[in-house]
């Protein structure tokens, strides 16, 4: 599974913003639990928050969810943060070198500046120049209300695409009684099988007019990343929760 060129990563944001209105989005980032029996000798490292053991399948996913980027065999008991900072996909992402489009403009909102190409996660993860997670705590403004809800709605795409990984491959329903490596290969198996499925077999179109309740806003936040952001990453969410309020509206989040 190759990482995506510069060009597929511009495919990708096309296909977030076409289908689920979020311009710039190069993919939606999160991790599985993959539930083992206790490998030997292993003491606490593979035991999650959870009360199992497990490896972790942290993974890119397109707007179509298809998986583009995985890395498989994180421990069970570090944070998903953690595994993001430890694999090479986060090494890439914190050093530049992932081969992102060029900063480009929001649509219809030229006046708010090129805006850099962004990964959307969920509060486990920490904020960067391209990596949106939500903004913290209950009492919020509408504008960043709106942009948890957006956040939330292009990000659901990975959480889909574990469902449907889940509900595909019978291993995934019970604790896997091999040996962690051989465990990883077979995670990697499906996620490749599972892409071509995706490719090969008619299914229907999900569009981005989901109507009212059908995405539940997110939950009080359980687990918080250490939030060191810099400014420059804080200032790239408020333009997107901005843009999301004004020139980026859609009808059906007037609701929430």
């Amino acid at each position: 599974m190759a990482v995506p060129t510069t060009e597929e990563w511009r495919s990708i944001a096309e296909g977030f913003e076409e289908r689920w209105n979020f311009p710039l989005c190069c993919g939606a980032v999160d991790g599985k639990h993959v539930v083992l029996k206790a490998p030997a000798h292993s003491g606490s490292q593979y035991h999650n928050y959870k009360g199992t053991f497990s490896i972790v399948l942290l993974a890119v996913v397109d707007s179509r969810y298809c998986f583009r980027v995985i890395d498989v065999g994180g421990y069970g008991r570090t944070s998903d943060g953690g595994i993001l900072a430890n694999s090479a996909f986060g090494r890439a992402l914190r050093s530049g070198t992932l081969q992102l489009p060029a900063d480009r403009l929001l649509p219809g909102a030229d006046h708010r500046g090129p805006q850099p190409h962004v990964f959307v996660a969920d509060e486990a993860f920490p904020l960067r120049r391209n990596l949106m997670r939500p903004f913290p705590g209950r009492t919020l403004t509408r504008d960043r209300r709106i942009y948890n809800y957006r956040l939330s709605r292009a990000r659901l795409v990975v959480e889909n695409a574990f469902g449907i990984l889940a509900s595909q491959w019978r291993m995934y329903r019970r604790a896997m009684e091999l040996q962690p490596d051989i465990a990883e290969k077979c995670v990697k198996a499906t996620c490749v099988l599972h892409n071509f499925l995706r490719k090969t077999t008619p299914a229907p179109a999900m569009r981005g007019s989901i109507s009212d309740g059908v995405v539940e806003p997110l939950p009080g936040l359980g687990r918080l990343a250490a939030n060191n952001s810099a400014r420059e990453a804080i200032r790239v969410r408020e333009t997107f929760a901005a843009y999301f309020s004004a020139e980026g509206t859609v009808p059906w989040q007037a609701n929430v």
